[in-house]
């Protein structure tokens, strides 16, 4: 079976993790589907020019030309008759970055309001890798229980968070590096960024 991953974008700010995600995984010979929640569309307009075409945006945010292999489904997050909202629909790993406190909460409670948590439901019911990437700061103790209740169930939590000793030059380098810890996590090889050694130090 061809590797298939879900991406779900939502109204958080930060919505450049998730199209840079996409850009990433279109590179590769893989079926990918991408659901965008409304406020995540908001969002996109005002951080990233999006204007209801997702192609566009993509390439406009510095997307190389996809693996001819590639595949691209953009699914309304309100289908519940898409791929995604079924069990027996098999894949590698759902990653929502950004991921709004609010769809934190409502995958924590189990709760599948839209197609975006109703595939995050299953992953956790099917044990398939479910990555979130809350894009909050401070935490309340709802949000850090939350994340809890989540861990515990199977999913990993990636908050955005990038580092600093790799030297930084741009906004980009910093997005590329939380997208390559999430591409570590659903085992796909990269070259955003070098594994730790001695040649970092230097």
């Amino acid at each position: 079976m061809k590797r298939r991953y879900i991406v779900g974008i939502c109204g958080a700010s930060g919505v450049i993790y998730g199209v840079t995600l996409v850009n990433q995984l279109l590179r590769l010979p893989v079926e990918l589907h991408v659901i965008l929640s409304a406020d995540g569309k908001k969002v996109m307009g005002h951080e990233l020019n999006y204007d209801g075409n997702l192609f566009e945006c993509l390439k406009n945010s510095g997307g190389q030309p996809p693996h001819p292999d590639a595949r691209l489904h953009e699914h309304d997050v309100s289908d519940f008759f898409a791929a995604p909202a079924s069990g027996s629909f098999r894949h590698h790993g759902m990653v929502i970055a950004p991921c709004t406190v609010k769809t934190l909460a409502t995958a924590a409670a189990g709760i599948a309001d839209n197609l975006i948590t109703r595939a995050a439901d299953i992953c956790l019911k099917e044990r398939r890798p479910l990555i979130l990437v809350p894009r909050e700061t401070p935490f309340s103790a709802i949000h850090l229980e939350n994340m809890l209740r989540l861990t515990r169930a199977g999913a990993t939590i990636l908050p955005a968070a990038p580092a600093f000793y790799f030297g930084p030059r741009s906004i980009q380098d910093l997005v590329d590096f939380i997208v390559a810890r999430l591409l570590d996590h659903l085992g796909i090889e990269h070259r955003l960024t070098t594994e730790w050694g001695h040649e970092t130090l230097v």
